[in-house]
């Protein structure tokens, strides 16, 4: 290979070998349907028959049989992307909205003022303070789908945890699980729940009664968790995981700089006055103005867009951003989820590759077959670990409803398992796991702005993930025996 002469060339030293990098998510996507692409001349092409069933297409069991291979032309692996984008265009748009929203209520301050506000309520009630914080940030988890937006409050909690006499894994904790907590809950999450529910063809955020039965248990044992770790380091700071290392908690003169650093902080945080205040409570009431619509008239994706850029128009002009500042802080908004927005896109590619080949059915009729005699039970089970593993290389909730539901639904109608529960099943693998996992661009860089190690994070989490893992199953066991209608 010719050497660029531009630029010298040194030989003295060791060479460094060049370190493994995780592929990005959209090459794997892209890899997936290349793979899958291939596949189709292997596999057999085949269909079940379907039915109209309350309101909905449902796959017949039984039914399966041969038909005529189509097979995919070198061109169609890569019309398929701009298909797959067009087909889930409704949920595409609809992400880009609810982002754009959030974009222009985060600009105008109100959401830091908010917190600020609650911080110095409570200051000094650390035992009061932390566990509403948990709560408070698990509420916009379930609602708004909160995750990457964590990172911004990461230095608030740390901040607050120093002062309080914790350490920096505390204040992380406090912002990334309570969170976690809602967006696991899931009740009105628009890129897990609402996506999955609508690839099911379930109406929008049903089965909320149960969901919300789940969030109090993952929340409680999340306030718990961390609560433990707070209360044994605040007891003797040699017990925290960051002992001798950044971000460990401060005792004597460092403590009071910390407090010092940390009423500088609040004084520099918006403060929460009566516009501020307007716009959380027009935030507020336009979720509600959205769960009615549901649940009353019916709304779907297109009418809950449409409620989030009237609100993000009220809230950016009552927040004095101006006309210009206004829509620069949406388009900012729909940038900060154009990633997961557009994986949703490339991953429905997946399914238009295998219905071009007419081998969807073929495979659903292959996996029923093999676990047909499980019981619905473990089947549900099975599917909570597939989706938790497949985590690691689709972190992204909506990428991963898009990727597995359309293969799911059909899957759990052949086997006589409830749709609700299938999605369930999602809902809770994607959330759980994408705390701990290496691949999720939240968790990483919360810890990287908090400077506390990964190994240290698994050290202190993998505990909690086990027991909410736990929480996962035993619902889902119950769900199949009880149903999660309401």
């Amino acid at each position: 290979m010719p050497t660029d002469t531009s630029t010298p060339v040194t030989t003295s030293g060791p060479v460094k070998k060049r370190r493994f990098a995780f592929p990005h998510t959209y090459a794997i996507i892209f890899g997936m349907i290349f793979l899958i692409g291939l596949a189709t001349y292997l596999i057999p092409s085949g269909s079940l028959d379907r039915a109209e069933q309350d309101g909905r297409e449902v796959v017949l069991a039984g039914t399966y049989h041969g038909t005529e291979k189509t097979p995919l032309s070198f061109f169609d692996f890569f019309t398929s992307v701009p298909t797959g984008l067009a087909e889930a265009a409704d949920i595409i748009f609809y992400i880009f909205l609810l982002g754009g929203a959030f974009g222009v209520i985060r600009a105008t301050g109100a959401i830091d003022a908010g917190i600020n506000a609650l911080v110095k309520l409570l200051h000094g009630h650390g035992a009061i303070l932390l566990p509403l914080l948990m709560v408070v940030f698990s509420v916009l988890g379930f609602t708004t789908g909160m995750a990457e937006e964590t990172i911004i409050f990461a230095p608030i909690g740390v901040g607050i945890a120093l002062a309080l006499g914790y350490d920096a894994l505390v204040g992380a904790a406090v912002i990334c699980l309570g969170a976690a907590a809602g967006f696991t809950g899931g009740m009105m999450n628009p890129f897990t729940v609402g996506v999955a529910q609508g690839i099911a063809q379930l109406p929008l955020f049903s089965g909320m009664g149960f969901r919300a039965i789940l969030y109090v248990f993952i929340l409680a044992a999340g306030i718990w968790w961390v609560m433990r770790y707070a209360s044994r380091v605040k007891a003797d700071p040699t017990k925290s995981l960051l002992y001798d290392k950044p971000g460990a908690p401060e005792v004597g003169a460092a403590a009071s700089a910390a407090a010092d650093t940390e009423a500088e902080a609040e004084d520099a945080a918006p403060r929460l006055d009566w516009r501020r205040s307007l716009v959380l409570i027009i935030f507020v009431a336009g979720i509600v103005t959205n769960m009615y619509g549901i649940l009353k008239h019916g709304w779907f994706l297109n009418e809950m867009a449409a409620m989030f850029v009237l609100i993000a128009i009220v809230t950016g002009l009552i927040g004095r951003l101006g006309v210009n500042g206004l829509f620069s802080n949406m388009v900012s908004g729909m940038q900060d989820v154009a990633f997961g927005a557009l994986i949703v896109g490339f991953a429905r590619a997946i399914l238009v590759v295998l219905e071009h080949a007419n081998v969807l059915d073929t495979v659903i009729n292959a996996v029923a077959t093999w676990i047909g005699d499980s019981p619905n039970f473990l089947v549900v089970i099975l599917m909570f670990l597939f989706q938790s593993v497949l985590n690691l290389v689709i972190p992204s909730g909506s990428g991963m409803a898009a990727t597995t539901m359309p293969i799911m639904v059909p899957l759990s109608d052949v086997l006589g398992i409830d749709r609700q529960l299938t999605v369930l099943a999602y809902q809770y693998g994607d959330a759980i796991a994408n705390s701990i996992m290496p691949t999720s661009a939240s968790v990483m860089g919360l810890l990287a702005v908090c400077r506390i190690p990964y190994e240290t994070w698994c050290k202190f989490l993998w505990p909690l993930i086990v027991f909410w893992s736990l929480i996962a199953i035993v619902a889902l066991i119950f769900g199949s025996l009880v149903g999660v209608g309401f």
